[in-house]
């Protein structure tokens, strides 16, 4: 028992650089793949929530320029979906990969008059960074499709009635029309979350390397899989992880779910079940 809470001492925050420097090569214990593969999560987390916070604010301006009159508007957010919706996500994170390495070969210069800044890029080929711009983009562009579908639902009389009241512009926005189109997109929006917090995987895959082996959770089971010549403890371990944060994310998302039906009589609120969705 104490070997293994000095194993969690040691390896907790092994991922995010604190702690043992050096990964155990030699009689690797039970203890020490459930703590190392548990302080990869970190990253995963770490991509997830990011990714989804920015995402979601990028992914409501995105709805609203797709179901504006405007064509300078609605065009450019159609090809945004359609691009990131259309292509593979394993490929556009080397797609973005090689574009950051080539960002500082090129230099970005920035012209102020009275002095000329060359920007700093070549932390976008680190996957904490690099990474994490792929997944926040790709989700907003799902996101902004789930987004505007509940937009385009969103009841007429309820914008009649905002009408009647004297409401207009950014207030009957802000007050009826996002409102309820939250309340229509959650259960989409929810298995969207879960989705992408499961796609961090692909980061281990792709062309952003793991700086001084501060790896994910998939980097740290694919090593102890290696190590051990069994996938069979390493991989299960890593599933078990997500399965539990996959509640974690449908506790969270139903207890906003119930905020924002909580106006709504008991027989009409909409209860939030996970579907998952095995073909994005």
């Amino acid at each position: 028992m104490n070997s293994c809470l000095e194993t969690i001492r040691d390896y907790a925050l092994r991922s995010i650089g604190i702690g043992e420097r050096l990964l155990p090569r030699a009689d690797i214990t039970l203890c020490e793949q459930f703590t190392l593969i548990g302080s990869g999560l970190i990253w995963n987390i770490y991509f997830g929530a990011l990714a989804l916070f920015f995402g979601f604010f990028l992914a409501t301006a995105v709805a609203l320029a797709r179901g504006a009159r405007n064509a300078l508007l609605r065009k450019p957010a159609q090809w945004f979906i359609f691009v990131f919706r259309g292509s593979p996500l394993f490929i556009q994170f080397f797609l973005f990969y090689e574009a950051f390495v080539l960002l500082p070969k090129m230099g970005i210069d920035i012209n102020l008059g009275f002095v000329e800044i060359t920007a700093e890029t070549r932390w976008l080929t680190r996957a904490w960074l690099g990474a994490l711009i792929v997944l926040f983009l790709n989700t907003a562009a799902y996101s902004g499709e789930i987004f505007y579908g509940a937009l385009r639902a969103v009841p007429q009389g309820d914008i009649e009635a905002a009408d009647a009241y004297g409401l207009t512009g950014w207030r009957k926005f802000r007050r009826i029309v996002w409102p309820t189109m939250l309340r229509l997109a959650w259960p989409a929006y929810t298995n969207e979350a879960i989705f992408l917090f499961h796609a961090t995987t692909l980061v281990y895959f792709s062309g952003f390397p793991a700086w001084q082996q501060k790896g994910d959770a998939l980097y740290y089971a694919n090593y102890f899989a290696d190590k051990t010549f069994n996938p069979f403890i390493p991989y299960p371990i890593l599933a078990g992880y997500f399965i539990l944060l996959t509640l974690a994310i449908i506790a969270v998302f139903g207890l906003i779910n119930r905020r924002l039906n909580r106006h709504l009589p008991q027989e009409r609120r909409q209860m939030l079940r996970f579907r998952p969705n095995y073909i994005r």
